[in-house]
């Protein structure tokens, strides 16, 4: 191994940083929803779509600041397992319908302790009052960078 290796390397790059630290609580909450059989992106959905039902892929998509592409390969599984159905919206012949199925919504409920465990997790970290200008921060941030 070179001494480069062990050097700390703090970069000013805000993707970097914001990577980062996605990947590190997308790492906790994964973890702890291990043992109900989700990720967290998963389970993401599966909340989305129990609020925003009969939802359309390009709406949820935009919605969760996503690519169609990239959230139809993520709903993939979830439909294969029946947590989500996918119709033909009857109304335009080319959009999709999304729903959570009876066996989502139980296994979206079922997997609750552990989403909170990983929320209770990076709470505790952050502390009240840093968790709350954080998360208010990152709401304005992505408002004020929509395109």
């Amino acid at each position: 191994m070179t001494a480069n290796a062990n050097r700390e390397f703090k970069s000013t790059c805000s993707a970097s940083r914001f990577r980062k630290a996605a990947r590190r609580i997308t790492q906790i909450y994964d973890q702890l929803l291990e043992p109900y059989g989700l990720t967290i992106t998963q389970y993401g959905l599966l909340g989305h779509l129990k609020y925003f039902d009969g939802i359309s892929v390009g709406s949820l998509a935009e919605k969760l600041v996503m690519d169609p592409t990239t959230l139809t390969r993520n709903l993939r599984p979830l439909e294969r397992q029946g947590f989500v159905s996918l119709t033909q919206d009857d109304k335009d012949r080319r959009s999709r319908k999304l729903s959570l199925t009876k066996t989502g919504l139980e296994k979206y409920k079922a997997a609750r302790p552990g989403w909170q465990a990983a929320q209770e997790r990076i709470a505790n970290v952050l502390g009240p009052e840093d968790g709350r200008l954080l998360s208010s921060k990152i709401d304005q941030m992505i408002e004020d960078l929509r395109e």
